[in-house]
């Protein structure tokens, strides 16, 4: 069956974007691939993805993308079809994409109305091996949402976008994979909105490398250092200049995409946080509040 396979970029509308531009190039550790007007688009050191971030200058702080891949022309045709055929609000159809990377691609609303695109054959940028100690981010690790019908929204990504239940946190909060990961996805109860977007470190000595170059440019931890138990990935959460919560995380599950077996995890303070040592929790993050462009879709 055809299906999303990873994640590729998040795009955000931001109300200061210079603030926002200069929090990744010099903060967060990416690399400004392309500008465009009052876009940019920024990649990771250590991923050929083309670009991870894509800003662009508004008046509102909300998301306007979320991008996923798929393998081929054909698979982007494919989920188009399943897309539609759940009813949801498509943005365009397959085409051909004319942002920077290009590609094969369409967009369209969840049924919360979050915007999403899913393309394919979308050019490859460079990478480079990272050292330890680095403290960058290697890639995209996962990206978590909010939804008001949580469980509805989980067969959606599942039944639709071809998503496999990974885990769950009782039964507020699931995981779901698409490749060997053992989350690309996770989503939760409340307002549609996006939680956090989290990104790969080489080890967990660079998540605290990462976290102390934060701290020191004036970003300091909102929740962590910590591990989760559901995936065992460790963590440290951050915020940007525009209020999105970003997350540092290292040694992710890898499990087998078609045999995993999915199992209830009892809430509980050391199953949020393993190590129990961090500052902060859920409760220091971000309030989630409905994403400030529902269903209105980006002018790119």
């Amino acid at each position: 069956m055809s299906r999303v396979t990873e994640i590729r970029y998040v795009g955000y509308g931001v109300e200061d974007f210079d603030a926002e531009r200069t929090f990744y190039a010099e903060d967060w550790g990416l690399v400004e691939v392309a500008r465009q007007d009052d876009f940019a688009w920024f990649k990771t050191h250590g991923h050929d993805e083309h670009h991870v971030v894509r800003l662009h200058k508004s008046d509102a702080n909300h998301v306007e993308v979320i991008a996923f891949a798929a393998d081929t022309r054909a698979d982007v045709d494919a989920l188009h079809e399943r897309i539609v055929a759940a009813g949801c609000k498509v943005i365009f159809a397959p085409r051909d994409l004319d942002a920077p990377g290009g590609g094969y691609g369409l967009r369209f609303f969840s049924p919360d109305g979050l915007p999403f695109e899913i393309s394919a054959e979308v050019a490859r940028s460079t990478s480079r091996a990272m050292a330890r100690w680095e403290g960058m981010p290697v890639k995209i690790s996962h990206v978590v949402l909010h939804s008001p019908d949580h469980q509805a929204m989980v067969g959606f990504f599942t039944d639709v976008l071809g998503f496999r239940i990974s885990d769950w946190l009782g039964d507020f909060m699931c995981f779901l994979r698409c490749n060997e990961a053992h989350h690309r996805v996770a989503i939760l109860p409340g307002p549609p909105c996006l939680n956090h977007v989290a990104y790969d470190m080489l080890t967990v000595d660079d998540m605290f490398r990462g976290a102390h170059r934060l701290k020191q440019r004036g970003t300091d931890l909102r929740w962590g250092p910590g591990r989760h138990t559901a995936g065992n990935n460790t963590f440290s959460y951050f915020t940007t200049p525009a209020g999105f919560a970003v997350e540092y995380t290292s040694e992710l599950e890898e499990v087998d995409f078609e045999t995993h077996q999915h199992k209830v995890h009892v809430p509980g303070p050391q199953v949020m946080d393993q190590w129990g040592i961090g500052v902060g929790g859920p409760q220091t993050m971000p309030h989630p509040k409905p994403d400030a462009r529902l269903f209105q879709a980006a002018e790119l």
